[in-house]
C-alpha cells in the first residue's frame, strides 16, 4: 500500500489546507507559519531603525533613506527563497526567533554589495556595522507579541471582517425584501403569533452587526521591555534613555495600543477578548443556518439546484440538501471549540513565563479560518434561496387558532375601558383553542358573540393570521439605523 505521508507534492492532513484551500487560503498570508516570521523579520527591522532613528544608542549611526529602505525591503521581498533559507537556519539554532535575527544579521552583511544603499553621509552603507544592534534588549516574546498583533490585526481587518461584513450584508438585504413576509412564528416549535420572515431575519442580521462592531473595536496591544518587563538590561546598559518612551513609542509606531504593564510575555488578554467575540458572532450565525435549515424542511424556502449543486442524494435523486447550512454549522462549532480554547487558556502563564502560549497561538489561523469556511457556506447558502410565499400563507391560513391573543388582549382593554360581558378572556380563548384546529368561521362566531364594542368587533372581524404581524415589517427599518 502507497504511504500517503509521503506523496510528492504533500498532502495535506487538515481539511483547510486541502479540500477548502481555497477558501482559507487567504489567512496564509497572515496566520501561517511563514507569515509569522516575516511579521517578526518587520518588527526586527522596524526596532533598529527606531534605535538608531532616536538616537536612543550614544555612538549608533543613523541610517540613510536608502539603508531603511534596504532593510524594509528585506520584509517586503520575505518569499519563497527567504522561507527556505529561514529553515535552514532554525535546523541549526533550534528557535525561531534566533532564526530570525540571524537572517537579518546575513542581510546587513550582504548590503555592501546592494546597488544604491548609501550612508547618511553619502558614502558606503553602515548596515554591516550595526549587526549588534540586531535584537538588542529583546527577549523572544518581545518580538512575538508584537508580531502575532500584527499579524492577527491583519487576518481580522483584511480577510475575517470583510466576510462576516458581507454575511450581515446578505443578511438585512433579503430582511428588508422579505420585510412584509407574513410567516407564521413557532416558539418552541409550536405554531405562535405571526411574524414576518423579513423580520426573523432582520434579528439575525442585528445580532451578528453587533458582534462585528465588537470585532471592529477590537484593541491590539503590545509590549517591549525586556525578559521579565522590567527594561532591566535596558537600564543598566543605557541609563539615560527614557525607556518607557521609546518602548510606547514603538509600539505605537507599528499601529499597536501600549501596554506598560507585563510579565515575560503581553498577558494576551486582548486576544481572548477578540477571541469570545468572533465565537459569539459564530453561535449567532449558528443560530442563522439551523433556523434557516428548518425553513427549508417547512418549506418556506427553495433551493435553486444552480446554487448548491445538482446532487443532493446517492440514492434519492428528488433531494436537494441544504448542505451549505449544514457546513456552516460544523465549521462553526470547530471554530467555537478552538476559539474558546484560546480565549481560555491564553490568559494564564505560570508566573512570570511557560511555554504553552506558542503552541496555542499557532492555532489562530485554524480557529478563524474555520469560521471563514462556515460564513463562506451561509453566504452562498443564502444566495441559492427562494421564498415560498404560497407556502408561507397556506401555513398561516391552516392555523386561526393564533388569533386566540389579540382576541384575548382585546377583551381585557375592552373590559378596562368599561366594556362588559368581558370576563375571564384567557380561559373562554383557552376553551376555544387550545389542542384544536380552529376555522375562519368559528372564530368569527366567537368574536361575534362577544358583544365588544362596534369598533373592536370590527377590527377583529377583518383580523387574519396574515396580517396579525404588529409592526414587523416596520421593526426592519431599524436595521438601517
Amino acid at each position: 500500500m502507497v504511504d500517503l505521508s509521503a506523496v510528492s507534492p504533500a498532502i495535506a492532513l487538515g481539511p483547510l489546507d486541502g479540500r477548502y484551500r481555497a477558501v482559507a487560503a487567504p489567512l496564509v498570508n497572515h496566520l501561517s507559519e511563514a507569515a509569522l516570521n516575516r511579521a517578526r523579520l518587520q518588527v526586527e527591522v522596524e526596532w533598529l531603525i527606531h534605535l538608531t532613528d532616536g538616537g536612543v544608542l550614544p555612538g549608533a549611526p543613523r541610517l540613510s533613506e536608502t539603508e531603511k529602505s534596504y532593510l524594509r525591503g528585506v520584509v517586503e521581498d520575505f518569499g519563497a527563497e527567504e522561507i527556505a533559507e529561514l529553515g535552514t537556519i532554525e535546523a541549526e539554532t533550534r528557535h525561531d526567533v534566533k532564526a530570525v535575527e540571524y537572517l537579518l544579521k546575513r542581510r546587513l552583511a550582504a548590503a555592501a554589495q546592494a546597488p544604491g544603499v548609501v550612508g547618511a553621509d553619502g558614502g558606503p552603507t553602515v548596515l554591516p556595522t550595526v549587526s549588534e544592534i540586531v535584537h538588542i534588549f529583546c527577549t523572544s516574546e518581545d518580538i512575538n507579541n508584537l508580531s502575532y498583533a500584527l499579524t492577527i490585526r491583519a487576518a481580522v481587518e483584511q480577510v475575517w471582517l470583510p466576510a462576516a461584513r458581507g454575511l450581515v450584508e446578505d443578511l438585512a438585504a433579503m430582511a428588508h425584501e422579505y420585510a412584509d413576509a407574513a410567516m407564521l412564528a413557532r416558539t418552541h416549535g409550536q405554531p405562535a403569533t405571526p411574524t414576518t420572515l423579513g423580520k426573523e431575519l432582520a434579528v439575525l442580521a442585528h445580532r451578528l452587526r453587533r458582534q462585528v462592531r465588537r470585532v471592529e473595536a477590537t484593541e491590539y496591544l503590545g509590549k517591549i521591555n525586556g525578559a521579565t518587563g522590567t527594561f532591566g538590561a535596558h537600564v543598566v546598559s543605557v541609563p539615560g534613555a527614557d525607556w518607557q518612551a521609546v518602548g510606547r513609542g514603538f509600539v505605537e509606531h507599528l499601529g499597536l495600543t501600549w501596554n506598560p504593564l507585563t510579565t515575560q510575555i503581553e498577558s494576551h488578554d486582548w486576544q481572548a477578548e477578540l477571541y469570545s467575540d468572533v465565537a459569539r458572532f459564530n453561535r449567532i450565525a449558528h443560530n442563522l443556518a439551523t433556523d434557516v435549515w428548518t425553513y427549508i424542511s417547512l418549506g418556506y424556502f427553495h433551493q435553486r439546484l444552480s446554487a448548491q449543486g445538482s446532487t443532493g442524494s446517492s440514492t434519492m435523486p428528488h433531494k436537494v440538501n441544504p448542505i451549505r447550512f449544514e457546513n456552516g454549522e460544523a465549521n462553526l462549532e470547530i471554530s467555537c471549540s478552538l476559539l474558546d480554547t484560546l480565549a481560555a487558556t491564553l490568559v494564564t502563564s505560570r508566573l512570570q513565563r511557560d511555554l504553552t502560549d506558542s503552541t496555542t497561538q499557532r492555532n489562530v489561523g485554524v480557529a478563524l479560518g474555520h469560521s471563514l469556511l462556515a460564513v463562506d457556506n451561509i453566504r452562498r447558502g443564502l444566495a441559492g434561496l427562494d421564498v415560498d410565499r404560497a407556502r408561507l400563507e397556506e401555513d398561516l391560513e391552516a392555523t386561526w387558532e393564533v388569533l386566540g391573543e389579540p382576541v384575548q388582549q382585546a377583551m381585557r382593554a375592552a373590559a378596562v375601558a368599561g366594556a362588559t360581558g368581558m370576563a375571564d378572556p384567557y380561559e373562554r380563548l383557552k376553551k376555544l383553542t387550545r389542542g384544536k384546529k380552529v376555522t375562519p368561521e368559528a372564530m368569527r362566531e366567537f368574536i361575534s358573540g362577544l358583544g365588544m364594542p362596534d369598533d373592536v368587533e370590527a377590527r377583529l372581524l377583518a383580523l387574519t393570521p396574515a396580517t396579525y404581524t404588529g409592526l414587523a415589517a416596520e421593526l426592519v427599518s431599524h436595521l438601517d439605523d
